[in-house]
């Protein structure tokens, strides 16, 4: 028995099990590559006689996303809706799996976001699939200027371990990571909390000495959150917070590569430095995919998002007011600033976040039998400027979740 042939591969029924296939080239090799699923799980990858249009990879994974396409996961707009369309737009940029990320607010408005994240979760089967953890991104951060970030300085404070518990309940224990200031008060006690009960601690918006980051490190920390970013504006050449990380083996790093947030020489050096541990994420405001224009955020601030993706103050057009670029955007500047070939990128968005989180055996951020059928289906057009990564497809557990 044959099936209507879908706008993403094929799909046949063999018995009782519905196969759906699609074809590329593999996106490592350039062999050209049917891939089987089955239930979700991939069931088969076999070469192809016939020549291959497109390219496929393993669905991107992001592990920072604060909201895209005009859909907020903070403030007073959260709600298991925002969720779903946030979703639907980490889809059309080839993501398939996320972490939501619920920034510094007061504890109130922290547990409703936290509380909209897990509703969405139990209401839709995908979103569950697709939200690998929820990211808590403050508030026990540094109260400085530059360290703290766009945070509201009102809403910082001290790691406070009862306080966590009450998210984690929200969450009902989906809470991945919490990025932390390791020089805070009580801050090392906290981090060994946190890695006990199986959570990754990151080291970010933070001030911490040489010192501090050794400790935190000691404590169990293993990742930098938007390394280079969260900073003050001008530091001590050498020793100092951004070098301590990058020299702490342990740590993976997180890295905007929207172009804008890290100049393609640093972003060249670090993911040099950090090889195997080097993670791509958009930390993406809610703002991303948004069309230029000028716009009024939840903390009621003016801000300008401008033609080329910077997103700034409207006061202050030298600051940035957050990330507005993509996933799919970084990995594709990754390419074009020749700092990585696009296969190497992609693994960056890929298998990289996985085996931060453990799940790379069970064949998460890659394509193998047994391993989830989460892909996309991607063009590589090249210019002699500027090369376009251009999503086709996504698939998610096996099925088709965005089709250009």
């Amino acid at each position: 028995m044959s099936c209507p042939k879908s706008a993403l591969g094929s799909a046949a029924e063999e018995g009782n099990c519905m196969v759906r296939e699609w074809a590329g080239k593999n996106w490592l090799t350039g062999e050209c590559v049917t891939v089987s699923a089955v239930d979700g799980l991939i069931s088969a990858i076999k070469p192809r006689r016939e020549t291959c249009e497109e390219w496929i990879a393993p669905g991107l994974i992001d592990i920072q996303v604060n909201g895209m396409g005009g859909f907020n996961l903070n403030g007073g707009s959260a709600s298991p809706e925002n969720v779903r369309g946030t979703l639907q737009a980490l889809h059309r940029e080839g993501v398939t799996r996320f972490c939501p990320t619920i920034v510094t607010g007061t504890q109130a408005a922290m547990v409703t976001s936290i509380r909209a994240v897990t509703d969405a979760c139990t209401s839709d089967s995908l979103i569950d699939y697709s939200v690998l953890g929820i990211h808590i991104e403050g508030p026990f951060i540094s109260y400085e200027d530059g360290p703290r970030g766009a945070h509201n300085a009102a809403w910082i404070r001290d790691p406070d371990w009862d306080e966590f518990l009450e998210w984690q309940a929200a969450a009902e224990g989906r809470i991945r990571t919490v990025t932390v200031a390791p020089e805070k008060v009580g801050a090392i006690e906290f981090i060994e909390r946190l890695c006990e009960h199986g959570v990754v601690a990151a080291i970010g918006h933070s001030a911490a000495s040489v010192e501090d980051i050794q400790a935190a490190v000691h404590a169990g920390a293993t990742m930098s959150t938007h390394l280079g970013n969260g900073a003050h504006a001008y530091i001590k050449r050498h020793p100092n917070y951004i070098w301590a990380q990058l020299a702490e083996d342990e740590l993976w790093a997180g890295l905007i590569a929207d172009g804008f947030h890290l100049p393609p020489t640093t972003l060249k050096v670090m993911i040099r430095s950090k090889g195997r541990k080097a993670i791509l994420t958009s930390d993406a405001s809610y703002l991303a995919r948004m069309t230029p224009g000028r716009y009024t955020t939840h903390h009621a601030t003016e801000v300008v998002l401008e033609p080329d993706g910077r997103l700034h103050l409207a006061s202050t057009p030298d600051i940035l007011a957050g990330s507005a670029g993509t996933l799919r955007g970084g990995v594709e500047n990754i390419a074009n600033f020749r700092i990585a070939p696009l296969r190497q990128a992609i693994d960056m968005a890929s298998l990289h976040p996985a085996e931060l989180f453990g799940l790379a055996d069970s064949g998460v951020g890659t394509l193998r039998v047994g391993g989830p059928a989460d892909l996309f289906t991607y063009r590589w057009d090249e210019t002699a400027c500027q090369s376009e990564l251009v999503i086709t497809s996504t698939v998610s557990r096996g099925e088709s979740v965005f089709t250009r």
